[in-house]
């Protein structure tokens, strides 16, 4: 993307705001966050923030491009509070889009979910039906519905990104998540500093874990195409916690052991596995990913080993 005026909701965020810093350099960008999880303290000084609510009205949505990436992000943060996450999740989207399009921005690409897939063990195509167990899982669904009006009734190009288990680390702009940090930057900052991960289960539930590099790419990737409809973002490569932590163990030179608790959520609503077809994507924008999990697991241990 070049040469564009583009609004990053949830900017301040872990994903948002790698996505508003890199946009930064050739684009116009305007981050937009309440700061309920996200802090300015990662965003470039070449980028505008606005500390604002995606519910509030008069948002800064006179751009060429939409990226809405505001949530509550997690099944926990919707258990806490499942009133205020259909407010965020769906009233959010669709007041920020509306705003966008009367304000002629045509071009919106937003955050969904891989978890509607439920759990599975081969690469989950789009054209899968999807399931909503979850108070999250029902919330990004019902953006996909509305992403899905926006574009038949009013012509615009809305791309809804399903992304699967995104990570960076804590050298990156995670380190503010903390008990919402992906597995992966919590397992190594454990590993690290001589503590035990705490695995849920016996360990073997899989993840396809995809680096925020390739996420950024996929987003730009999208705005550029103009696609729309609903996409997935991963690898479509799978790694079991327990990998996890034998690779992170290599990584660092250490030998730390796993500790096994039994798993606080309910089985019925426990997404065990997730792997990615990506070909969707591919196809229609030429997007593949780039970092190698292993390649990754090298990136988030750097700040320690370095």
């Amino acid at each position: 993307m070049h040469d564009q005026r583009v609004l990053v909701t949830g900017g301040a965020g872990f994903i948002g705001s790698n996505l508003a810093n890199e946009l930064a350099t050739d684009n116009d960008v305007i981050a937009l966050d309440d700061c309920y999880l996200g802090t300015p303290k990662h965003l470039s000084p070449a980028v505008e923030f606005v500390e604002a609510s995606v519910l509030e009205s008069d948002l800064p949505t006179d751009v060429d491009v939409v990226f809405h990436l505001a949530a509550l992000s997690s099944y926990a943060m919707h258990e806490e509070a499942v009133c205020r996450g259909v407010r965020v999740n769906v009233e959010g989207f669709t007041n920020v889009v509306e705003q966008a399009r009367a304000n002629g921005c045509e071009t919106v690409v937003y955050a969904s979910t891989s978890s509607i897939y439920g759990s599975r063990t081969e690469p989950s195509p789009e054209e899968l039906s999807p399931t909503a167990s979850t108070g999250y899982e029902a919330s990004k669904l019902a953006r996909e519905r509305y992403g899905e009006y926006f574009s038949t009734h009013y012509g615009m190009q809305v791309a809804g990104m399903r992304f699967f288990s995104v990570y960076q680390g804590y050298g990156g702009a995670e380190d503010h998540k903390g008990k919402y940090a992906n597995i992966v930057a919590q397992f190594a900052d454990d590993i690290a500093h001589g503590r035990s991960p705490k695995l849920y289960g016996d360990g073997t539930q899989s993840r396809d874990f995809t680096h925020v590099d390739d996420i950024i790419r996929g987003l730009e990737f999208a705005a550029d195409a103009r696609i729309d409809g609903v996409y997935n973002l991963g690898t479509g490569e799978q790694y079991e916690f327990n990998t996890v932590v034998k690779l992170l163990n290599d990584e660092l030179g250490t030998d730390v052991e796993p500790t096994y608790v039994e798993n606080p959520i309910p089985d019925d609503v426990y997404v065990h596995d997730t792997v990615a077809d990506p070909s969707k994507m591919e196809a229609e924008t030429g997007w593949v990913p780039e970092i190698d999990f292993r390649d990754g697991i090298e990136r988030v241990c750097a700040q320690y080993t370095d």
